[in-house]
């Protein structure tokens, strides 16, 4: 297969070149190359998507195409320049306009209303699901074939949020004589991740099946204390959960989700009991394999610890000391 990855250089987009190398294709990847390089093996095309796909790289006829973008002008030249290939286009859940739904996915939860101009996020930041809705009407309506898919909180090495290795880093601290570590919520909320590696394994077989249709990219939802439970498995510690209720977090100025002072992955209940419970099964059956959380967390401890300043969001040990300190 000749695969065109739109993209290549940045987690997600630069797993899906490695895995289609690693299964024998022919990769070109097309980014700026402003933020690295792409994995030994690939064609890199350096080009700005603002400047469209270049007429003499399009005429070379691909199979396929996986795009992440999120800039709807950028997904409506390609799509133009590039509608004989079949699309695999990586969308989001932030596509969805109700967070408060278990159990939901494509045909079931609202959709938020397209955004069909760009936008600058750094001055409207909740543009993204709605940009990300006009690039899926766009893909859809302009390519010869496409699948789109909606991952959910992608994790694993290299992740460059912070969110997901927060827990890594902070097990990593683990000890016998300090065994208290701060847990969000209640042990049966529910949280959804999947695995960057096998996202990308299975974004490559989209493509190889020329798959069609819309689907959720997420690995089934387990309670969140079985889900630090295997975290902690995975980073070698056993430590002494110190559960906070969302109440006291609050109470406490820890914030959710990401950034500074935050708890990663806590959300607050039940505003966003569906945002991380969305159903799996059609993934699974379209052939994704998430594997072990527990091997997620011991890569992804691995690879923070060889690569200093890799991002972690999240409280500070000494915050963390005083938000325990307060709890009592």
């Amino acid at each position: 297969m000749k695969l065109l990855v739109l993209g290549g250089t940045v987690f997600l987009s630069r797993a899906v070149v490695a895995s289609a190398l690693a299964r024998g294709h022919d990769v070109v990847a097309v980014n700026r190359g402003r933020s690295g390089t792409v994995p030994d093996g690939a064609r890199h095309v350096v080009r700005d998507r603002a400047d469209g796909i270049p007429h003499e790289l399009a005429a070379e006829g691909f199979d396929a195409v996986v795009d992440v973008a999120r800039t709807p002008s950028h997904v409506r030249t390609a799509v133009a320049a590039l509608a004989r290939a079949h699309w695999v286009f990586v969308s989001s859940i932030s596509v969805y306009a109700d967070d408060a739904t278990p159990g939901g996915g494509p045909g079931v939860l609202p959709l938020h209303a397209p955004e069909h101009d760009d936008v600058d996020l750094r001055a409207r930041p909740e543009a993204y699901g709605p940009m990300k809705v006009a690039c899926e009407q766009l893909v859809r309506d302009g390519a010869a074939s496409s699948v789109v898919v909606r991952p959910g909180l992608v994790v694993g090495p290299h992740d460059p949020t912070g969110r997901f290795t927060y827990w890594t880093a902070r097990l990593a601290r683990w000890d016998t004589g300090s065994p208290d570590v701060l847990a969000p919520g209640d042990p049966g909320d529910l949280v959804q991740v999947v695995d960057v590696r096998d996202l990308a394994d299975w974004l490559v077989t989209l493509a190889e099946t020329r798959t069609d249709g819309v689907l959720d990219g997420i690995a089934p939802a387990v309670p969140i204390g079985t889900f630090l439970d295997d975290v902690a498995s995975g980073c070698g510690a056993a430590p002494r959960w110190r559960w906070a209720s969302h109440e006291q977090l609050e109470r406490l100025d820890v914030a959710p989700w990401a950034g500074e002072r935050s708890l990663p992955l806590w959300l607050p209940r039940p505003a966003y009991d569906g945002m991380m419970s969305h159903d799996a099964g059609p993934a699974l059956a379209a052939g994704l394999a998430p594997r072990p959380l527990a091997e997620t967390a011991r890569d992804t401890l691995g690879w923070w610890r060889a690569a200093p300043g890799a991002a972690v969001t999240g409280l500070t040990a000494s915050q963390e000391a005083d938000v325990l300190a307060a709890l009592g």
